[in-house]
């Protein structure tokens, strides 16, 4: 089973429950990491994209938390959600853990690359995480308490947002979170 360590001083919001305990059972371990990208360009629509569990939860919540602090909810972006999905799924397969990918593409080269033309902002947070039953929830609750993430979560700048999950086959959960304002 592969398992990343935490990289201290260089990831925001780094979690690793238990990091030092010495206990044979697998602990839980969880990173963070924000972004944000100004850009303008044209529009592209495509077929709806339902969420799936852990994508739904982490989007429910993340309304929830705008809402208690006086913001409207985001609506979902399908778009942003295939965007999301492969930039997670790439994470996994690939090794990394990263805004950008070992091709080097960032956060405007993958939108672009994904057909997503005309936005006026996007935003980026991404998780990792092992072992939690609610792998959604508990990365909304750990970006709720980084200050990047969560002013990416609270920014009044943000319409739309999507959450693209990927499950690799050791049970890690790579998430992104990708908000957009066309």
């Amino acid at each position: 089973m592969k398992r990343l360590l935490p990289l201290s001083g260089l990831i925001l919001g780094v979690l690793c429950q238990s990091a030092f305990a010495q206990q044979a059972k697998p602990q839980p371990v969880a990173r963070l990491i924000t972004a944000l990208t100004p850009v303008t360009s044209r529009p592209v629509s495509s077929a709806p994209v339902q969420p799936n569990d852990i994508e739904k939860r982490a989007f429910e919540q993340t309304n929830v938390m705008r809402v208690q602090n006086g913001l409207p909810p985001l609506v979902w972006d399908s778009d942003v959600c295939r965007m999301a999905r492969t930039h997670s799924e790439s994470m996994s397969r690939l090794g990394y853990f990263s805004h950008v990918t070992p091709d080097g593409l960032r956060l405007r080269d993958r939108a672009r690359e994904a057909g997503i033309l005309q936005f006026a902002v996007l935003g980026e947070n991404i998780a990792y995480n092992q072992g939690y039953d609610d792998p959604g929830t508990f990365a909304v609750e750990k970006w709720m308490t980084s200050a990047k993430h969560r002013a990416n979560i609270l920014s009044p700048e943000f319409r739309a947002m999507a959450i693209g999950s990927f499950v690799g086959p050791d049970g890690s959960v790579y998430l992104t979170q990708t908000f957009i304002t066309r």
